[in-house]
């Protein structure tokens, strides 16, 4: 039977992680649970850093820019899920799906570049630390964030645009919303837009990540003491721990998707960048990082009733 071409389809069907009835009420535990997580982490974290004079550095005005976009990363998906799970309607409308697709597309390109931007932070403040305050400057830290926005928002508009142009067919049934190739008409154009940017949006921040760790092992390498290359190495851990993660398992979905036509297990394994990654981001940076655990000990010292 020959599909048809329906340009105005108005929903798409969610199959999602699991069809088992059973696993529902776990799942939506598990994911409910997760959200709030990493919504609340985030959000301590935004509020330590606007709090806490001392913190009013280019690192922290960094890491709340992550924070917050960590929050609107993992909502695009997120409160969906947790409708689906506890729903027996599980449609999702046109207008919505392309919208969610759009603003993970958005808010994950963000997390790309505020994780190079701040890859370079930390390769000014080990390489060039005398210099420091003078070349990561307010003004500059403001522009790199606000080119950052801007730069995502044309990249999402050509691929909006690009999504527009295509016409799918009836009763489409998708596990994840990256529903290109469900379409009828001609994706070629699509696939060469979606890899031209993986590889800009994807592959040239991480050359500069590894670029900036290059120069700052080797400055590291030249610091004698063993104290001064610890303290050296601490001050970007977390930083890396958090690239390491979103790229791994960003890495890990995309292989997995073109090397396997079940569309459920690449719906399975997107969770880890797009759901556990954000909620981790806040422990990393707190186990990590001396100025909040501080503030944790504080604050937990002023809540302690006095004898």
């Amino acid at each position: 039977m020959e599909l048809e071409n329906d340009t105005q389809i108005s929903q798409f069907l969610l199959l999602g992680i699991s069809e088992d009835p059973r696993l529902q009420p776990v799942l939506f535990g598990l994911f409910l649970a997760m959200y709030l997580v990493t919504v609340l982490g985030n959000l301590l974290i935004i509020l330590i850093t606007i709090s806490e004079s001392h913190l009013h550095t280019p690192m922290y005005f960094f890491l709340s820019n992550l924070s917050f976009v960590d929050i609107c990363f993992t909502s695009t998906t997120v409160p969906k899920m947790l409708v689906n799970l506890q729903s027996h309607y599980k449609f999702i409308m046109y207008t919505d799906c392309i919208t969610q697709m759009l603003s993970f597309i958005f808010f994950s390109g963000l997390d790309i570049f505020l994780l190079t931007i701040m890859a370079y932070d930390r390769y000014v403040a080990i390489c060039h630390p005398l210099h420091y305050t003078v070349i990561m400057n307010p003004r500059l830290c403001v522009m790199m964030v606000v080119v950052s926005w801007i730069v995502n928002v044309l990249h999402v508009s050509s691929q909006g645009f690009m999504v527009l142009q295509l016409s799918f067919c009836t009763e489409l049934k998708i596990h994840h919303f990256f529903f290109v190739h469900h379409a009828c008409s001609d994706t070629l154009p699509n696939d060469v837009v979606i890899y031209l940017a993986a590889v800009l949006w994807a592959c040239c921040p991480l050359m500069g990540i590894l670029y900036s760790y290059c120069k700052i092992v080797s400055s590291i390498h030249a610091i004698s003491s063993l104290q001064g290359k610890y303290k050296a190495f601490s001050t970007c851990a977390s930083h890396l721990s958090v690239v390491s993660l979103f790229y791994c398992t960003g890495l890990g979905v995309y292989l997995s998707s073109a090397s396997t036509e079940n569309s459920q297990s690449t719906a399975r394994a997107s969770v880890m960048y797009s759901v556990v990654t954000p909620m981790l981001n806040p422990f990393i940076y707190s186990l990590r990082n001396k100025d909040i655990k501080r503030f944790y000990i504080c604050g937990s010292s002023i809540l302690l009733p006095t004898r």
